[in-house]
């Protein structure tokens, strides 16, 4: 369990070894840490510790082979990245009494989950995926003094995960609609901010056009259960299609703002600038998720013979339709099938395709279309921040058949 004193300012500066302050965001020299992490953090230690990668105590990953073919990924599975110290544990023990406060709409209110709970329920399968997912990939394209700090992440910063809570829409129409010119919905997190800094710089606010109104939700579910302090129990907004940063955990502000947050993590960080550059506001965000899928199995060696190639799709704010595989590193394609039920647009699909190999070495890759005609890139453009990876040649598994 998690101490549930307040985190002083020296340890949130510390933060354990390999920890730096960078720009005001607490970041990980991951690559070090990872050398020495061998367990669970304590607030983790429910987790299945043998399906995950432990990059930091605030940085972990799912193992590519623990991915599955069921769909949905289980709590004690899921990746977990945070950019502060979470709040102390003792909020989860009453989850119906967080508060969370509305701005921004015609009759402004503080509310608290269980009065959230009278409004309206919805459940919504999503890919719940870290900005940084495949981050990896781009590091090892650097060249000379070229560099791209934080987790080096391979695909296992992502699962699909069912969220349930009330709508968004019908907390806004319960209080009166939106007010004038209300451009994005702003959710602030419930992290603690140390003493003595400034709170933009280490908030967790994140603002999101207003247009996804119809789609988020404020969850206090995962998976059918009450979202744990380790996922942003015990309330957290979900954005669906967008990537993690965007669902911002222990939400105790929602707005409908007319600009975007001027907090350091929407104004600069999550920005998608050149590998070199720094983050500014009028660089793209990192919003949407694009049109991704990797294989997920076979991750050895096998017998020749029928072999099941397996692995996710999914098209981020677009239905995935279809996924083509190749076995030899994406000089021919075949067409993969989509298999288990469709849990929506948002969510990831599981692709299957039998084939029969002989003996030798393989190069397995996949590349999604989603609805819109978007196809999964060969190499996406670096960026500075490592942010957005879809390219289908980079997360390849090379097997031998014997």
């Amino acid at each position: 369990m998690i101490a549930t004193s307040t985190i002083g300012r020296r340890t949130f500066l510390a933060g354990g070894a390999g920890a730096v302050v960078a720009g005001g965001l607490l970041e990980f020299r991951s690559e070090a840490r990872a050398q020495d992490a061998t367990s669970l953090p304590d607030y983790a230690k429910w987790k299945d510790a043998d399906a995950l990668i432990v990059h930091s105590d605030k940085t972990i990953e799912t193992k590519r082979g623990e991915i599955g073919t069921s769909i949905i990924t289980p709590k004690e599975k899921l990746y977990i990245r945070n950019n502060v110290n979470a709040p102390p544990a003792a909020i989860v023990a009453n989850p119906e009494d967080w508060q969370v406060e509305f701005k921004g709409v015609r009759e402004p209110k503080t509310l608290t989950v269980a009065e959230l709970k009278t409004m309206g329920l919805a459940t919504v399968a999503t890919v719940l995926q870290c900005s940084g997912n495949g981050r990896k990939y781009f590091q090892d394209r650097l060249t000379g003094d070229q560099k791209i700090s934080g987790t080096p992440w391979t695909v296992g910063a992502a699962g699909c995960v069912l969220w349930s809570g009330v709508p968004l829409r019908a907390v806004v129409d319960t209080l009166g609609g939106a007010g004038d010119g209300a451009k994005f919905v702003t959710g602030t997190g419930g992290e603690e901010i140390p003493a003595g800094l400034d709170p933009k710089d280490l908030v967790v606010e994140r603002s999101v056009p207003i247009s996804n109104l119809d789609n988020v939700i404020l969850a206090w579910e995962m998976n059918g259960k009450p979202i744990s302090l380790a996922h942003g129990g015990p309330l957290r907004m979900i954005v669906p299609g967008y990537s993690g940063i965007n669902n911002v955990k222990y939400v105790k502000t929602v707005a409908l703002t007319e600009v975007e947050t001027d907090a350091k993590i929407q104004r600069s960080s999550y920005r998608m600038h050149a590998v070199g550059e720094k983050g500014a506001p009028e660089q793209p965000s990192i919003w949407e998720q694009p049109v991704k899928s990797w294989i997920t199995a076979p991750l050895e060696g096998a017998k020749s013979g029928r072999i099941q190639i397996a692995g996710v799709a999914f098209g981020g704010m677009n239905a995935v339709a279809g996924v083509d595989v190749s076995t030899d590193g994406g000089q021919t394609w075949q067409k993969g099938e989509f298999i288990g039920p469709d849990l929506g647009r948002f969510a990831w699909k599981v692709f299957v395709l039998p084939v029969e190999l002989a003996p030798g070495t393989y190069s397995l890759v996949s590349r999604a279309t989603d609805s819109e005609g978007n196809v999964q890139p060969e190499e996406p453009e670096l960026n500075g921040g490592g942010y957005s990876h879809n390219g289908w040649r980079a997360p390849a598994v090379e097997i031998n058949i014997v």
